[in-house]
């Protein structure tokens, strides 16, 4: 396995930052879940807002259902 080290400084213009990315993401993970596939595909199937549902999830088991 190759350490890559990449540094991002503080005050890096937009431009530099973009260069980091194409370096960090051109190397293939051999192996594990690739997540960024699924950046932002979630948020077109919601009907209600995340938050909202998540609140309720939590709140589910603390009602009287007899």
């Amino acid at each position: 396995m190759n350490d890559m080290e990449l540094v991002l400084k503080k005050g890096a213009t937009k431009k530099e930052i973009q260069a980091l990315e194409r370096k960090l993401y051109k190397e293939k993970v051999s192996s594990g879940f690739n997540a960024k596939k699924y950046n932002g595909i979630l948020k077109l199937k919601l009907k209600e807002d995340p938050l909202v549902i998540q609140k309720k999830m939590r709140d589910e088991w603390e009602r009287d259902f007899s």
